[in-house]
């Protein structure tokens, strides 16, 4: 059996034990969550139906499930839950539009334009009173990026996402907390969305699921697609340059820490003693994709090298890859496959896509010999299955639906 075809029938295999809504396990009773319930899941039988390689049948059976509750509308919806999740997967599903649940989408997105307007309001006022933000306000899981991250795919006129975009470039600008200078987006809260006595006076975090990293592959994406606000290129660089700031370099290469908490701050030192696991979430791979679209929307080429050369360092370095100790998209091998997938087929050169059988086996591998316990999209069976899928067919998704990890 060639590669492709293994490849390809070990993500067969976990998507059919994923087939029935009502039986799968490590689902946590929210059909609405795009984490880890039915609407998650939904993406990997969207994505295999569009390409011919399941049934719409079992998709309409998880859409069913991911709309068998009330959906939150609250402050606290997100793109991972509530009624951004939900829109994100129905439209991923309908594609064109010509489908039977385009009203019921229709009346998604206004749910969501009406949520995205009072999430930038609630910002707008905080921001006037020069207060910190939360984690939740901006980032990719709870804030608004990843309600614009849905927008920019799917709805790119909505009026909603130009006032994001211009949320997003005045939270670049820094604040003064407790009598020092800190960046815009720095929180009194810790890396866990939480007061603690271990973060005192907070962090500014760096990640791409949690941190800067998010806003700035937003704000590129959306660069690239001629979608721009008033100061938009400038909030780009300014976050370009406060990443630089704390690039650090080692024998393996260039790598960031995952925040800086305020002695950091103080000294312009980071107390993380080298590269963590190489992840989506946190890690090398989701920062320096991040700043490699950056580069691409503003034809930086010395920033788009030095993104792709870190990357490449991560890959090649056997410590890094070898705190790797799951298969999921969040922080495992799934979401380094895929993360390094996008990066390579914007790279200048092919050094990243000679990475990827390797990283393609070393998925297959932890699949077949540590299936995960849960079901969901980022930390489960069902991430697994979609990179995995992708590797098969060695292309982008037909689907798009890793526009949700806002590394494309």
């Amino acid at each position: 059996m060639s590669p492709a075809l293994g490849t390809a029938a070990a993500a067969a295999d976990i998507a059919d034990r994923l087939t029935n809504p009502g039986s799968p396990t490590g689902l946590v009773g929210r059909g609405q969550s795009l984490a880890d319930g039915a609407a998650g899941v939904a993406l990997l039988h969207i994505e295999r139906a569009r390409t011919g390689c399941g049934s719409w049948d079992t998709v309409h059976a998880w859409l069913t499930a991911a709309v068998g509750e009330d959906l939150l509308a609250t402050a606290d919806a997100g793109l991972y839950l509530g009624v951004p999740a939900v829109a994100y997967t129905l439209h991923t599903a309908i594609g064109d539009r010509t489908s039977r649940h385009t009203t019921t989408v229709d009346r998604l997105d206004r749910a969501v334009a009406a949520l995205a307007h009072r999430r930038v309001d609630r910002a707008i006022t905080r921001l006037t009173h020069r207060g910190l933000p939360t984690l939740a306000e901006y980032d990719v899981i709870s804030g608004l990026t990843g309600i614009g991250a849905h927008l920019l795919r799917h709805s790119p006129d909505n009026d909603a996402l130009p006032r994001i975009l211009a949320y997003l470039v005045r939270l670049t600008h820094p604040l003064h907390h407790d009598g020092v200078l800190v960046p815009g987006w720095w929180t009194a809260q810790d890396p866990h969305a939480e007061i603690s006595a271990g973060f005192p006076g907070g962090h500014a975090n760096i990640g791409l699921a949690h941190g800067i990293s998010g806003p700035l592959a937003l704000l590129a994406l959306a660069h690239r697609r001629a979608i721009v606000v008033n100061g938009h290129r400038e909030a780009i660089e300014r976050i370009c340059a406060w990443l630089d700031t704390w690039r650090q370099h080692d024998d393996t290469g260039v790598w960031w820490p995952q925040w800086t908490a305020r002695a950091d701050h103080r000294t312009g030192q980071t107390t993380q003693p080298g590269p963590l696991r190489p992840s989506w979430c946190y890690g090398t791979p989701g920062v320096a994709r991040a700043q490699q679209l950056a580069a691409l929307a503003t034809g930086d080429t010395t920033r788009q090298q030095m993104a792709e050369d870190a990357l490449a360092g991560c890959l090649d370095d056997p410590h890094q890859l070898g705190a790797i100790i799951d298969g999921s998209l969040c922080h495992g091998w799934a979401g380094l496959l895929q993360t390094t997938r996008r990066a390579a087929a914007d790279a200048a050169t092919p050094v990243l896509a000679a990475h990827l059988p390797y990283l393609t086996d070393r998925l297959l591998r932890h699949a077949a010999t540590a299936p995960p316990a849960a079901s969901g999209l980022l930390e489960g069976a069902a991430g697994i299955s979609l990179a995995l899928h992708a590797a098969a067919r060695d292309a982008a998704p037909s689907s798009g639906w890793d526009a949700c990890l806002l590394i494309a």
